[in-house]
């Protein structure tokens, strides 16, 4: 780009000459800009660090946390409790809300957050990445209650993940498009690299974990049949299957290149509607891509239509090109 554009830079724009976010948003942004350095740092440090490995101990989901989920998220809270711009935060590593303490300002934004996306990668230096969002808290003056954080995605104001690769790339929407920032280390500063981002309405990529191929649900193996049967197929073209195993990488790749990205319901836990969190992974990047001219659903619905009926709500996912998710919706459609 012909000019760097710092990511406080951009952010004073959207406010200032956009009119897209008020200042107190603004700064929030910011916050959480540097909390995703200092996790970038600590993710870099590796074994150096002595970060690596389980930290011998369960979240709320019952999964087993590893020492950098543990130390993202408290970096995530540290970074942002006592800025007056929130008034509450709730974290996938955490049971219930945290609220911001009577001894710091309380301001009238909720963040919700992944701290660490992809904690099965950590240990092999695959990329990684934190994924947040932001909420509006409802008017009144009474105090915090998780059920303000039960919005449907339509209602964030802010959105975003950082990508910890081999560069760090944080990527925002405040409802005006996607931007994408490369972290500049000799800079300490995130620099614009991309602005209004484009997801191709075609693909020839899909992401999907085949080894659950016999659990899915009719629509899911009929799309993914007629990916693999290529040129002679009823899709008249060759497909390639891409899977990292870190939502937060391979929603990266679609908003870079284009494909689609399924983490669908299955037989294994019937009852349960999805494997990935609504509010803290589903919404967050399922406004994205929509900002990006993709689409994500849950196989019936628009994700960001749906209400959250609780903190940790699971959904099935599906989102990127808009018109292979618009596919695979419709095969649920015929059920």
């Amino acid at each position: 780009m012909a000019k760097r554009i710092s990511l406080t830079r951009y952010l004073v724009e959207q406010q200032r000459v956009a009119g897209h976010i008020p200042s107190e948003l603004r700064l929030l942004l910011e916050v959480v800009a540097r909390a995703c350095k200092s996790i970038s740092q600590a993710v870099n440090k590796g074994a150096l660090g002595g970060v690596l490995g389980s930290a011998d101990s369960e979240n709320v989901q019952g999964e087993m946390q590893k020492k950098l989920d543990i130390i993202a998220n408290e970096v995530l809270i540290e970074a942002n409790e006592w800025g007056g711009h929130l008034a509450a935060m709730a974290s996938e590593e955490m049971d219930g809300i945290y609220v911001v303490p009577n001894r710091y300002p309380q301001g009238e934004y909720l963040l919700l957050f992944d701290p660490l996306d992809g904690s099965s990668n950590i240990d092999v230096n695959v990329s990684i990445g934190t994924i947040f969002s932001v909420l509006k808290k409802p008017e009144g003056d009474r105090g915090v209650e998780e059920t303000d954080f039960l919005q449907p995605g339509s209602h964030q104001v802010a959105a975003g993940y950082c990508v910890y690769g081999p560069q760090t790339t944080l990527v925002l929407t405040v409802g005006d498009g996607v931007a994408m920032f490369t972290l500049d280390r000799e800079q300490g500063s995130f620099v614009l690299t991309q602005e209004n981002v484009r997801i191709p309405e075609d693909t020839k990529e899909f992401a999907i974990n085949m080894s659950n191929m016999r659990h899915w649900d009719e629509p899911v193996r009929r799309y993914i049949d007629e990916c693999l049967q290529g040129k002679e197929g009823p899709r008249g073209k060759d497909f390639n299957m891409r899977w990292i195993a870190s939502m937060v990488a391979d929603v990266h790749r679609i908003m870079s290149r284009g494909g689609i990205f399924m983490y669908p319901w299955d037989k294994r836990e019937p009852n349960k509607p999805g494997k990935l969190r609504l509010l803290y992974e589903a919404n967050p990047m399922g406004w994205l891509i929509e900002q990006a001219g993709g689409a994500a659903t849950n196989g019936r619905q628009r994700i960001l239509d749906i209400q959250p009926g609780h903190l940790h709500e699971r959904v099935s996912v599906i989102l990127g090109s808009k018109n292979e998710v618009e596919r695979v919706t419709s095969y649920h459609s015929a059920l």
